[in-house]
């Protein structure tokens, strides 16, 4: 009998103790998910589920604009009901006293579930907003090679990275930047030929920087840039998987950004800013030949329109009687002096460019083509304008357009006004002057710390075969100077 007791006693003993600890997780689980909810009271989206499985009772928290409810379905709440282990097989443990964090996951899309017996916490990535599909890229498009380009999906943009490169040395760096917004970055190059000083150079500065918001990578080159005053942009920006390829294996370093399309490669040189990928796809004489036009073609643009300032002002004897003639006989309705004619119709041509590009499509075009007869005709017919300066400024505008990389576009037509003012203060004396501004401030120039003129300075021989003139593919063999790859 007293052995009886004494079992029936311990018995009690031991489930009275297991129903209060049992109690006492209870009221530790609800107290945290009060403190969670306090925590998330001004995110609306956020939900709260309490579901009941053959374990204890399960919290799961999500938001619910950051998942669809069909990934809610396979991904939690099916494994949730039948297969248990699952859960804790591929789900991250995280810890309860971490609030910031906490609310860090729920912000990314990352859903987190609550057991409440056992007081454990685990998130799981759900993450499940609506992407744009991979289509052709329209300001980098190409006759010849692939035609898929980069969406705003930081893994998209990866992988279709990595489907080209199957290379275990290749490297993904991931970041977060931007006190407000939390963005994505990643860091990709090739660990066995990239320059750890550069990379370590990139990693740096993207460390150091204080911003508290991106919505584009363009605004992160900015920030990263050498010069941030100069008007040509330091680092190549492109949307084609093959280009940023191409870099990866020359040594250089991309960088993607979430919700950005453009990829970040850096360092880059001035004159890749006028190569395109297609060139490799050509053949060497048709790719020479195209490099040649888009190069000349740059300062041939900032340089027409000041040469008719210089002329018809201060150096009428460099023309020819007959040209000079035509002139004069067009401007002679014109009651403005050169430099005020071409400021003129540059800036109806910059108005004309702005406005069909904000239209849609169809309508922007319509635009920019009737606009330009109809202005054009108008002014030349009312003696505003010169007909020969309407040929001119055409002209320039179609040799701006000539390099692969729009913000380079953008950098001839500010550089243009430039040149402009200078021929109408001083003639040639004052475009001589400006194009010394020009080559030294090139020259000064640094991308990521290695000079911008590459492989101009400093001059590597291998360098040329791949410069203005492009030899075959069989001589393209080195790594460009400007990358200072491991491997040559």
């Amino acid at each position: 009998m007293k052995n009886l007791k004494f079992v029936r006693s311990t018995i009690g003993v031991k489930y009275q103790k297991k129903a209060q600890s049992e109690v006492g997780n209870s009221t530790k689980a609800e107290q945290f998910i009060k403190d969670l909810k306090n925590h998330t009271s001004k995110m609306n989206d956020v939900i709260f589920k309490k579901i009941p499985t053959s374990e204890s009772v399960v919290t799961v928290i999500y938001s619910s604009s950051l998942v669809d409810k069909i990934t809610m379905q396979l991904m939690i709440f099916i494994p949730l009901a039948n297969h248990l282990n699952q859960i804790h097989q591929v789900a991250e443990v995280i810890k309860t006293t971490d609030v910031n964090g906490i609310s860090s996951k729920l912000i990314s899309g990352q859903t987190l579930l609550y057991f409440h017996q056992s007081n454990l916490l685990l998130s799981i990535d759900t993450y499940s907003a609506p992407t744009r599909s991979i289509t052709n890229t329209e300001t980098e498009s190409t006759v010849i090679g692939p035609q898929d380009a980069f969406t705003e999906s930081l893994e998209t943009n990866i992988s279709l990275v990595k489907r080209r490169i199957q290379n275990p040395m290749l490297k993904n760096e991931e970041r977060t930047i931007g006190k407000e917004t939390n963005t994505k970055i990643s860091i990709l190059y090739i660990d066995n030929i990239v320059n750890h000083e550069n990379l370590e150079r990139l990693r740096s500065r993207i460390d150091h920087i204080d911003y508290p918001a991106y919505f584009d990578i363009s605004v992160l080159k900015q920030l990263i840039e050498d010069n941030p005053l100069s008007p040509f942009p330091q680092y190549y920006m492109t949307v084609r998987p093959d280009t940023v390829s191409y870099y990866l294996l020359d040594g250089r370093m991309v960088v993607f950004m979430d919700n950005s399309q453009d990829a970040l490669v850096c360092p880059t040189s001035f004159l890749e800013m006028f190569i395109s990928i297609e060139d490799y796809y050509n053949r060497w004489t048709t790719a020479s030949l195209l490099r040649m036009l888009r190069f000349f073609g740059f300062f041939l643009t900032i340089m027409i329109t000041p040469m008719y300032i210089s002329a018809l002002t201060f150096h009428p004897e460099i023309l020819p009687y007959e040209l000079l003639l035509n002139l004069q006989e067009s401007r002679s309705k014109v009651p403005f002096p050169p430099l005020f004619e071409v400021l003129f119709i540059e800036l109806i041509i910059e108005v004309l460019r702005e406005a069909g590009s904000r239209m849609p499509a169809k309508v922007g075009q319509t635009i920019g083509i009737v606009g330009g007869i109809v202005i054009g005709t108008a002014a030349v017919e009312a003696g505003l304008i010169s007909n020969i300066l309407v040929v001119l400024v055409a002209t320039s505008a179609l040799l701006s357009f000539l390099p692969p990389i729009f913000l380079m576009s953008n950098t001839s037509r500010f550089v243009r006004y430039i040149f402009i003012l200078s021929a109408g203060l001083f003639g040639l004396f004052g475009q001589m002057l400006a194009f010394a501004w020009l080559i030294t401030h090139l020259l000064r120039l640094n991308s990521l710390g290695t000079p911008f003129m590459t492989p101009v300075i400093p001059r590597k021989a291998s360098d040329l075969m791949d410069s203005i003139v492009r030899f075959p593919i069989a001589n393209l063999k080195e790594k460009m100077g400007i990358s200072r790859s491991q491997k040559k």
